[in-house]
């Protein structure tokens, strides 16, 4: 998904500039002409990743605008931008919350430098109160993502169940994401905060399922050279989820269905029962009904358990949800990666929300994954999801060789210009606007922004030439002085 923009500017011809930069790299770009609307803006719930923020404007200022953002509780980052750059100015900014600063005019490559560096802050950010809220066991269901039709019924079915103390039994096929929502229930509860401890019950060998959901004395048996305490008085206090829960032995459940019943536990060895205030949250991907038919269930236990059911949507029922899991595991995994991907291309986006996804939402995240770890363009492409796509990577682009003629020059002298490339990423042709753009650029760096000479070397005349600066965004490239003189004679 493409990343939003709020460019708050009381000039038209500088928020157009802008726009133009930003829509090059691929960035949505939205506009206020005011702190008042920009702050609406925000207010109304519209998309804003970013908001660039001018300080100088008439009505509220851009201090003014900044202070009122933090105030009202909004987090996007904020960069500003100002006319004249005095570390006074600068300071009370950044003191006020704001997260860069550049001086207009500024380079497109300094723009869009900027913009991803508040990208990857956010994200960093927001992964750290992530990971907090999951140690912390204080995830809530507003923390879940996807605003399918599915998932909201998962939602207030959850909430709902979070308000008491009723065993729930979360349903639905493997790698959908049961055990975020039982954290989500556990998170919005009376016992959020409390631990909440996780077991895959179909991960336990079978001679030792009693001693770790129950625990054990010290000399119950051979090898038990200390005392453990299970499970259950881990979670005591707190939630038990117990996942894949119809993989249980039938001796087990005789006794789980005891501990659910009486609150009490009997540790292998021990002389009495301890109490334990333990929430039971359960999961399965099987058909606990016809596992009590084919008498591998108990059918008491099932009904223990089957209290309040909640059934998860496989992921190919939720296609809608997927660009917004993309976009959440793209900022996940390129703070755990120190990538700087942006999201996913359009034509990727559609890519994968027509797979089918067999592994659901856990398939998606490894995926994802891959692509993140392989990725060097900044929007993911279908060739970074072969398995998906069925597209190959392409070869290496080649590099564009210098004329015959062309009289050779130190690279120092030039400052090492990249050539202009005339294939794109995928190996095709690029458009004839794009070339010209990069070639005016380096002509520009090449004479030092000298526009007579930049127009003779390009063969073009000097009004033509400013015309091509403005329409393609490169007038932080051309120097004041005389230039300006050029600019105003054009």
């Amino acid at each position: 998904m493409a990343k939003t923009v709020l460019v708050v500017d009381d000039d038209p011809t500088q928020r157009r500039l802008i726009q133009a930069v930003l829509e090059r790299e691929g960035f949505a770009v939205v506009h206020a002409e005011g702190g008042e609307a920009a702050i609406a803006r925000l207010q109304s719930g519209a998309p804003a990743d970013v908001v660039l923020l001018d300080l100088v404007m008439p009505g509220m200022s851009g201090h003014e605008t900044l202070a009122e953002i933090r105030a009202r509780g909004f987090s996007q980052p904020v960069i500003v931008v100002t006319a004249s750059g005095g570390i006074d100015t600068v300071v009370q900014a950044m003191q006020a919350g704001a997260c860069d600063f550049f001086v207009k005019p500024a380079s497109p490559e300094r723009i869009i430098v900027s913009i991803r560096n508040a990208l990857s802050m956010g994200a960093l950010k927001g992964e750290v109160e992530r990971l907090k809220k999951h140690a912390g066991g204080r995830t809530t269901f507003a923390d879940m993502v996807g605003e399918s039709a599915a998932m909201n019924m998962v939602r207030r079915l959850g909430e709902r169940a979070a308000k008491s103390g009723i065993p729930v039994l979360i349903t639905g096929e493997s790698g959908v994401g049961k055990e975020v929502i039982a954290r989500a229930v556990h998170g919005s509860s009376d016992r959020a905060g409390k631990p909440f401890v996780a077991v895959n019950c179909g991960a336990i060998p079978e001679n030792l399922v009693e001693s770790i959901l129950f625990g054990h004395e010290k000399g119950s048996f051979t090898g038990a050279t200390d005392k453990h305490l299970g499970k259950f008085q881990e979670a005591n206090g707190g939630t038990l989820f117990l996942d894949e829960v119809g993989e249980l032995p039938l001796d087990i459940q005789v006794k789980l269905l005891r501990a659910l019943q009486e609150s009490e536990i009997d540790p292998v060895g021990a002389k009495r029962a301890v109490k334990v205030d333990v929430r039971i949250v359960s999961a399965t991907n099987r058909d606990l009904a016809q596992a009590v038919k084919e008498g591998l269930f108990r059918e008491d236990l099932f009904y223990r358990l089957n209290v309040y059911p909640i059934e998860a949507p496989a992921l190919r029922d939720r296609r809608e949800d997927i660009p917004a899991l993309v976009d959440h595991f793209v900022r996940r995994f390129n703070v755990e990666e120190g990538k700087a991907v942006v999201g996913a291309a359009p034509e990727t986006l559609a890519v994968l929300t027509g797979f089918d996804w067999p592994g659901n939402v856990r398939q998606l995240e490894n995926a994802v994954y891959r692509a993140i770890v392989l990725a060097d363009a900044p929007y993911l492409q279908p060739y970074d999801f072969p398995a998906i796509s069925g597209v190959a990577v392409p070869p290496p682009e080649p590099m564009a060789q210098p004329a015959a003629a062309a009289p050779a020059q130190p690279a120092a002298e030039l400052g090492a210009p990249s050539p202009v490339r005339i294939l794109d990423h995928r190996g095709h042709l690029r458009t004839l606007e794009e070339i010209e753009r990069d070639l005016i650029q380096l002509a520009i760096e090449i004479y030092a922004g000298h526009m007579s000479e930049v127009a003779r070397r390009l063969g073009i005349g000097r009004s033509t030439l400013y015309r091509k600066v403005r329409e393609q965004g490169l007038e932080g490239l051309v120097k004041g002085g005389e230039n300006d003189a050029d600019a105003a004679a054009a």
